[in-house]
């Protein structure tokens, strides 16, 4: 009945390791797609609309008598031509893969470093790490007051988190205003509560002369659940003699070297 559907969408799997790996990528059931395979059936506007925006076709090309589809496919960019010709994407996978360690870590912190756009004032924002569909993603959000009873200024990171060889790496973007980038690495806990981390960042200011800089930074721990609007109202900006910050968390987060270092490194936070 859908003799040109079918050997078209054939067509289209080919390209792909197996028809098992096409279903499990759409996420659809198997049976039902093997009767599209047939010819038996042809897919609801909706499927049939997925189906398209995956294979990367129009709907009425992928209805075109049979010859004239695959001519039409031979001068295109296959499915995994992309993959193919770009193969350090695929590391991608394998930095997931090694990021199973990651749940221990899952939950709500607050982080502190001095600010990039306020200098001499440090930041204490809200950061919550949770897992989806076996990847690690995370939230932090800032909340910006140079001064009390000044305007309140919000800004909302999202990025990924990995696990490699015993070091945290943290990848996020400016969400409101897509201007900034970060990466930060973090020192884990080899204990089994996690308390405080502490690492470098790097960014640049979201105003301001936006000159890339490097911070320590510290994140410590609240637990799986905290009353986020409480915990919000209490991140803000702080002058460091201020007294609302552990000496702690002042002492890793100091941005100075020692005599005789060469390098900006992270400091242990106890």
């Amino acid at each position: 009945m859908h003799h040109d559907f079918a050997k078209n969408l054939r067509l289209l799997c080919s390209y792909y390791k197996s028809v098992a790996e096409v279903c499990r990528k759409l996420k659809v059931n198997r049976p039902q797609f093997n009767r599209y395979l047939s010819g038996r059936y042809k897919p609801s506007a909706h499927s049939l609309r997925r189906l398209c925006d995956f294979f990367g076709v129009e709907e009425h090309e992928i209805l075109m008598p049979h010859s004239q589809f695959e001519l039409l496919i031979q001068v295109r960019p296959r499915p995994r031509e992309e993959a193919e010709e770009h193969p350090e994407y695929r590391h991608l996978d394998l930095l997931q893969a090694n990021s199973q360690g990651l749940d221990k870590y899952l939950g709500y912190y607050f982080e502190y470093h001095y600010s990039m756009a306020f200098p001499g004032k440090i930041l204490r924002n809200l950061v919550c790490l949770e897992k989806r569909e076996g990847r690690v993603y995370y939230q932090r959000t800032e909340r910006l007051q140079q001064s009390p009873g000044e305007r309140v200024y919000h800004s909302k990171y999202l990025g990924m988190a990995h696990l490699l060889a015993d070091r945290i790496f943290l990848v996020d973007y400016e969400s409101l205003t897509c201007n900034q980038l970060t990466q930060t690495i973090l020192i884990p806990t080899f204990k089994s509560r996690v308390g405080r981390l502490s690492g470098l960042r790097l960014g640049a200011s979201a105003s301001g002369e936006r000159i890339p800089s490097c911070t320590r930074v510290v994140f410590e721990y609240l637990g799986h659940r905290v009353d986020i609007r409480r915990t919000l109202r209490l991140c803000s900006t702080f002058e460091a003699d201020g007294g609302q910050i552990s000496p702690a968390v002042l002492a890793a987060i100091r941005n100075e070297m020692a005599p005789g270092e060469h390098h900006f490194r992270a400091r242990h936070c106890f």
